[in-house]
């Protein structure tokens, strides 16, 4: 009975000390400047000029690399300018529309 006390203490202690542990391990810099955005610069005008020209393209008599390429290309744009992409699998998807129909 006392190691099985002795076990309930132990793991209770450890959940108390893991997130002071991972405070602890965050040393990002606070700056009180505020972030600036690129979509003021030129060239962030000029970036977006060329995702406007890809989507107006016409990708039908494209071949798979080239289609592939501009794919890569406007990834690399999006994150340039700080457009993050969310990606969710088909089993979260599938997960997330059973809860919404459950829940509602």
């Amino acid at each position: 009975m006392k190691k099985i006390s002795l076990y309930v203490m132990a793991t209770f202690l450890s959940f108390t000390l893991f997130p002071l542990l991972s405070n602890a391990a965050d040393t990002k810099p606070v700056s009180s400047l505020p972030a600036t955005k690129p979509a003021d610069s030129a060239e962030a005008k000029t970036l977006i000029l060329r995702l406007d020209e890809i989507k107006s393209m016409d990708k039908s008599n494209l071949k798979a690399t080239e289609k592939k390429a501009l794919r890569k290309e406007v990834k690399t744009i999006s994150n340039r300018l700080g457009e993050p992409y969310i990606y969710i699998s088909a089993g979260s998807a599938i997960i997330i529309i059973l809860l919404l129909i459950i829940l509602l």
